[in-house]
């Protein structure tokens, strides 16, 4: 075991947590005041439900066992899993690994909240989260970063742009879609009822990314630097690809268009922040904002679904986006296998299991969270009442206020 990787790794660790708080502001400032305490609400259950549920079964089923889709039961509430040693060949012991791997899923099932926003009652909501964990996080993780299917065909995702991004953006276009429009999407401009709080979440997402991303190297060590780098030259090439792409078409710059666009720049490099060239993620950053820019403005309207916060036009666009870059810029220098490398160098069996490894995310994505969301709707109504919306979920779901001078219904 080395010292020092255990110790960054705990630091990494405890980054990957802050992003769920910094998400829970970013989704609430963007959305209405009436919903604020809802949407955080929405951020703050899957802490305590992942969290529990990763130490019951849900890294065993990821991380157990060797089988194509899913694991088995051999770690089950952390079973056989050491504080002293390493069965994986890491300089972490597994106890470690397992904390670290147990902030994933909490984040992610935060992200497909999103989506919902404004119009899900909540308790369909948690038992909806513990069946998306067992039936979608837990077997991608598995196949993805256990040596599962979509790693037997030769995909590669260095921090979750499959696993965490896709997933749960794909999850919560499916879940807005089944859900409905909120009463008034057609009739009124949605705005941000609290700018600071979305620059506020988003500079926390993107200071716990660093943890996300340099951490999934699972060692101090020059790939977590190179991870680092990548990460922060993303974000920032992001950011200002957004805010030209905004000038040019509203003629002025905002702050909720730079939000956005760090964080589109954040996912976009996540599956490559350790395959791919100090380089590349410049051009991965400038090219993934107006993607995701046209995806929120123009796809969403023409389409008519109601993605409240973007959950979708984000994480889904910009992990999609991510996964067929890394596919075209892996570097020989860091692929994990020297044969399987980008198209631009000259090999191009990467890039298609990249296509082929989206489509079966999308697809299984997809078609297990209508299952889920169908056979909860059969027991219980998924959707809150019109007058329980026109007040706000903060009354009618929690029964209370972020802003006590606040009496009634806003825009």
């Amino acid at each position: 075991m080395d010292a020092g990787s255990i110790a960054f790794m705990i630091i990494c660790a405890g980054l990957v947590f802050l992003m769920t708080p910094g998400l829970a502001f970013f989704y609430g400032g963007l959305g209405r005041r009436k919903n604020v305490i809802n949407t955080m609400m929405m951020c703050a259950i899957p802490i305590a439900l992942a969290s529990v549920m990763w130490m019951v079964c849900g890294y065993s089923l990821s991380f157990g066992g060797n089988g194509s889709l899913i694991g088995n039961f051999s770690h089950l509430f952390f079973n056989g899993v050491s504080e002293s040693a390493s069965t994986r060949g890491l300089a972490i012991p597994d106890a470690l690994f397992a904390a670290f791997q147990m902030m994933f899923p909490i984040i992610t099932v935060a992200i497909l909240t999103g989506a919902a926003a404004g119009r899900m009652r909540f308790t369909p909501l948690v038992i909806f989260v513990v069946f998306w964990l067992l039936l979608i996080y837990f077997p991608f993780a598995h196949m993805v970063w256990d040596e599962g299917l979509l790693a037997q065909w030769g995909t590669i995702d260095f921090a979750g742009g499959d696993v965490v991004h896709i997933t749960s953006g794909v999850s919560g276009l499916v879940l807005a879609i089944l859900l409905g429009k909120r009463r008034d999407y057609d009739r009124l401009e949605y705005r941000p009822h609290n700018v600071p709080f979305v620059f506020l979440g988003a500079g926390l997402l993107w200071f716990g990314w660093f943890g996300f991303n340099a951490g999934s190297a699972l060692a101090a060590d020059g790939l977590a630097v190179h991870a680092f780098v990548t990460t922060h030259i993303s974000a920032a090439a992001a950011m200002l690809s957004w805010l030209f792409v905004e000038k040019v078409l509203t003629g002025k710059f905002s702050l909720v268009g730079a939000s956005t666009g760090l964080v589109a720049g954040l996912v976009a490099i996540t599956p490559g922040a350790g395959f791919v060239a100090t380089w590349s993620s410049l051009l991965i950053g400038l090219c993934v904002s107006p993607i995701c820019y046209f995806a929120i403005s123009v796809l969403k309207s023409k389409f008519g679904y109601d993605d409240a916060l973007d959950a979708f036009g984000c994480h889904g666009i910009g992990g999609i986006f991510g996964g067929l870059v890394t596919g075209l810029f892996t570097t020989p220098e860091l692929a994990l296998d020297k044969h399987n490398i980008g198209l631009i160098y000259g090999n191009a069996h990467l890039f298609l299991v990249t296509i082929a490894a989206i489509i079966f995310t999308i697809v299984w994505s997809a078609v297990a969270t209508f299952v889920i969301v169908k056979i909860i709707s059969i027991f219980t109504s998924i959707r809150v009442e019109d007058r329980a919306e026109a007040i706000g979920l903060d009354d009618s779901e929690h029964e209370e206020t972020a802003y006590p001078t606040f009496m009634g219904l806003d825009s």
